[in-house]
């Protein structure tokens, strides 16, 4: 009876060690709730703005709706799509789309810090995405009994780098930068945030600290309970991350700096419902309403409904509950500008639509940012060329195409021309758009935009692409006036192109701030193939450090 006793210990001692990474991770998460618990839903409450009390005519409202992840392919306005977005497109044909629109980066958090400055981030050193301190060394575990060929690297960083003590929440916007919501309530609008931040968690980080009068803030990333009737989800095993989502994170939201309560239903309907109050409670006055969706970001979950409703024309789960994700944030696009109508402000309305990136890998869908090679977390125009709409019936053209490059640098600076405002910074990299989209200026707003992450760097000018690296060792060049998809790299048959471009870019960089932390991992991202794909290393990667 002993032996048996002690050969079914070692058995589950040897399963344990087997397993150990995901008790770990489970472990992470138990504590998580324990010590941060969700509450259930309360009720929230948007101030009533009044009635604008200025001089002259009323300035337009700004609403930018911006999505988490959302690939060039998903809206099907440009083509062959998952499903049909009627409300985007309609956006797109009554407002001017914009077919060379570019995120601030291939990632989220420093493209959201740059839509909300102007100014490239790299500038105030909010380089790398700020990732909670367990995120590097569950990544680490994670790799190391993962057996695809990754080629993930984790650098050693010195005790005396800088930031690198600094805890994940007060990694964040610098308090000195000066915000779009700053800026516009400077002029007597009501700021309201709706959903996700990733600017910092602590003061002076959080939205109300930089220049939003409410914020109703997305606190973790679950859409529904996972075990909710009113969910379906679909989970990827071949993604490194996909099992550290679904138990670390939560249900959950807060409101003004409240403890985390849990949202009234599917978390982009919810969204879209608290975004449509705060526009009703702040109809009689100049508001700018900032509603950054987590759809369709990962985990993949979709409403049961909206499940159901898209049919099963897919070609493997994920996919159809990825549509039914799209179908909520097209609903929400359609839901915001019907509320703008019914509240009589839809006329005077500058709606600016975009995604922070492109899509992602990590679905395992091929064709989301079709036609463009590459994801995010890369500078291939999969990572950075993204659906970008501009609505404003008042003052803008209807059914207006624009071919120029533009970036979300430009939203701030469109957005403080159309409520006649400059920007208070010395330095701005963003463009005012207005004067080229109704005709007062002709041409190119800019001739060049870059994109850098550390050592992984990308410059576009005059249609011209560079992308260099460290590591690997590496320079490509895309003529994208003839090849906009990237498909052949011409870097050794114009060497002089690459002379030039380099220059620019190493002039760019002696701009540039220090980044305030270290990345913590080099992360090799496939430009043409998904990690639900037959990957080798014979593959073409970049490797993006964060």
């Amino acid at each position: 009876m002993l032996a048996i006793s002690v050969l079914v210990l070692i058995s589950l001692l040897l399963l344990a060690y087997a397993n150990r990474v995901h008790l770990i991770i489970s472990l992470i998460g138990y504590a998580q709730k324990v010590n941060n618990p969700v509450a259930p839903n309360r009720p929230v409450n948007w101030q009533n703005g009044g009635v604008w009390q200025g001089e002259g005519k009323r300035p337009p409202n700004i609403v930018v709706i911006l999505t988490d992840d959302m690939g060039f392919n998903d809206v099907s306005y440009h083509g062959e799509g998952l499903i049909e977005t009627p409300h985007i497109d309609r956006l797109a044909r009554e407002g001017v789309q914009f077919t060379n629109g570019y995120a601030g980066s291939a990632v989220c958090a420093t493209s959201r810090a740059m839509l909300l400055t102007g100014r490239y981030s790299t500038r105030f050193g909010f380089e790398f995405t700020p990732a909670p301190d367990a995120f590097g060394p569950i990544l680490e575990q994670l790799v190391s009994i993962d057996p695809m060929p990754r080629k993930f690297q984790f650098p050693e960083i010195e005790a005396e780098t800088v930031g690198a003590s600094l805890p994940y929440e007060a990694r964040g916007l610098p308090a000195e930068e000066i915000t779009l919501a700053e800026e516009l309530r400077s002029k007597g609008y009501r700021t309201l945030h709706v959903g996700k931040w990733h600017l910092g968690r602590d003061k002076p980080f959080d939205p109300r600290d930089q220049g939003f009068d409410e914020s109703l803030m997305m606190e973790s990333g679950l859409y529904l309970p996972t075990d909710s009737p009113d969910v379906v989800n679909a989970r990827n095993e071949f993604a490194v991350l996909d099992s550290v989502q679904w138990q670390i994170m939560d249900h959950a939201t807060s409101f003004n700096g409240s403890p985390r309560f849990a949202p009234d239903g599917y978390l982009t309907d919810y969204f879209t419902d608290q975004a449509i109050k705060a526009i009703e409670a702040n109809k009689d006055t100049p508001f700018f309403l900032y509603l950054a969706h987590w759809g369709p970001h990962t985990p993949l979950q979709a409403k049961k409904q909206d499940y159901e409703a898209v049919g099963d024309n897919f070609p493997d789960h994920r996919s159809r509950v990825y549509a039914g994700m799209l179908k909520s944030v097209d609903r929400s696009v359609g839901r915001v500008m019907q509320a703008l109508k019914d509240n009589g402000v839809d006329d005077n309305t500058l709606v600016i639509f975009t995604s922070d990136n492109g899509g992602a890998n990590y679905i395992g869908m091929p064709d989301i940012n079709k036609p463009f090679r590459g994801w995010k977390l890369s500078f291939f125009e999969g990572g950075t060329h993204v659906p970008f709409i501009m609505h404003w019936p008042a003052v803008l053209p209807s059914g207006k195409s624009f071919k120029h490059p533009i970036s979300h640098l430009d939203i701030f600076t469109t957005a403080l021309g159309a409520a006649d405002l400059s920007p208070q910074a010395e330095k701005i990299d963003g463009v005012n758009l207005l004067p080229y989209l109704t005709g007062q200026k002709k041409g190119a707003p800019r001739d060049t935009l870059i994109w850098r992450s550390g050592q992984y760097q990308a410059i576009l000018s005059k249609g011209w692409k560079m992308q260099r690296s460290k590591t690997p060792e590496k320079v490509r060049l895309f003529d994208l006036e003839q090849d906009p998809t990237e498909q052949n790299d011409v870097s050794a048959a114009h060497p002089q192109k690459i002379t030039e471009l380099s220059a620019l870019l190493d002039s760019h960089n002696r701009e540039q701030a220090a980044p305030k932390w270290p990345n913590a991992v080099l992360m090799p991202i496939w430009v043409d193939k998904t990690p639900a794909d037959n990957v080798t290393l014979m593959d073409d990667y970049i490797v993006w450090p964060n």
